[in-house]
């Protein structure tokens, strides 16, 4: 079983940052993809931003100009800074992960959220204006 904690979410802002985290634990393979969703009310669950492993990325338009993902892989531990926050980034942000690193990496699967099989609860962001 693969067990995922978020960390990070709160209050800001427009136009302020926060940096979220997901810690990968369990039975996982050593190479796997790790991918950041957010749901806003009334919403579908969107993917923001995806890395595997090996470092390589893969981002929203929506968000690629200001959100950086990063992994830290002696802590199994994945990063996203979110710079210049906007109202409509406010949402539910859960992390997700899934062995198949070599399947996620072909173009937008890894942003797809049909694709990944283990879920954190997610943390609250809130950016006001």
């Amino acid at each position: 079983q693969v067990q995922l904690m978020e960390a990070g979410g709160g209050s800001v802002q427009s136009g302020g940052s926060l940096r979220l985290s997901c810690v990968v634990s369990g039975n996982i393979d050593s190479k796997y993809m790790v991918g950041w969703f957010r749901q806003a009310p009334g919403k579908e669950r969107e993917g923001v931003a995806a890395i595997n492993t090996d470092g390589r990325t893969d981002y929203a338009d929506s968000v690629k100009d200001r959100f950086i993902i990063s992994l830290d892989n002696a802590r199994n531990t994945v990063y996203l800074q979110m710079n210049n926050l906007e109202p409509d980034d406010t949402a539910m942000y859960s992390c997700a992960a899934d062995s198949r690193w070599w399947y996620l990496l072909q173009p937008g699967r890894g942003l797809s959220r049909n694709e990944y099989t283990n879920w954190g609860q997610g943390t609250q962001v809130t950016v006001s204006s």
